[in-house]
């Protein structure tokens, strides 16, 4: 029998320093995928659509795309919409789950409770889905291991959940799953300022309004939640 393999593909949203307003959750955003479903198609259709729109060779970060930041600054509000679109039906139309654990920076004293906050938070989030992590054989986490701290906790929880257990590290170019996990990462941020009706200026201009951005988008990925 061939060997069952799960890719997970991580990043996150926040920060390990103190909290502030705009920044009130770390969250960790992990995108999962069974290495049985051939997504090579998909794949290689949104590279050609991607480069069709001008971006050859292009990593979609979607909070600087919604917010005109980095490299979008100088970009029309319909072009970023276009790429913006351009992930949001890739990830809506792939067979993947996500999970997002996420704490309140606000509820963390200092470091070491943020710390094991949110390692708790990852723990739980795992231990509500046994079933499905035991129907694979190996499990394998992307990460571009852009936080020390993150990097660390990672190893640490999958390494005492999981007995088989890699970690790779990647350049977000490569991946597009490590893409989707961006999206993932600002859609549920987005959520939490959908719920607050806290949308800023450029959020509202991009999505029209927050009944607009839950109907046409967060919707969707919602459906993706494992």
């Amino acid at each position: 029998m061939q060997e069952r393999i799960l890719s997970i593909f991580i990043d996150e949203s926040g920060d390990f320093g103190p909290y502030e307003p705009h920044s009130p959750y770390y969250q960790v955003a992990m995108v999962l995928h069974d290495q049985s479903v051939d997504i090579t198609n998909a794949v290689e259709a949104m590279d050609a659509h991607i480069r069709y729109l001008g971006y050859p060779f292009h990593a979609i970060h979607t909070g600087p795309l919604i917010r005109r930041e980095s490299v979008y600054v100088n970009e029309l509000t319909e072009d970023r919409k276009r790429l913006f679109n351009a992930l949001f039906h890739f990830t809506r139309r792939l067979d993947i789950h996500y999970l997002c654990p996420k704490i309140k920076k606000s509820d963390c004293s200092d470091v070491i409770d943020m710390t094991g906050k949110l390692s708790k938070a990852i723990r739980n989030s795992l231990s509500e889905h046994e079933d499905y992590w035991n129907s694979f054989d190996k499990v394998i986490v992307y990460y571009d291991n852009g936080q020390v701290e993150l990097t660390k906790i990672l190893s640490s929880v999958f390494n005492t959940y999981f007995t088989n257990v890699e970690f790779r590290k990647v350049e977000p170019v490569q991946y597009k799953l490590f893409q989707v996990a961006d999206l993932i990462c600002t859609m549920e941020l987005l959520k939490e300022k959908a719920d607050t009706k806290s949308f800023s200026k450029s959020e509202t201009e991009f999505f029209y309004s927050i009944r607009d951005f839950k109907k046409n988008y967060l919707k969707y990925i919602l459906q993706k939640l494992l």
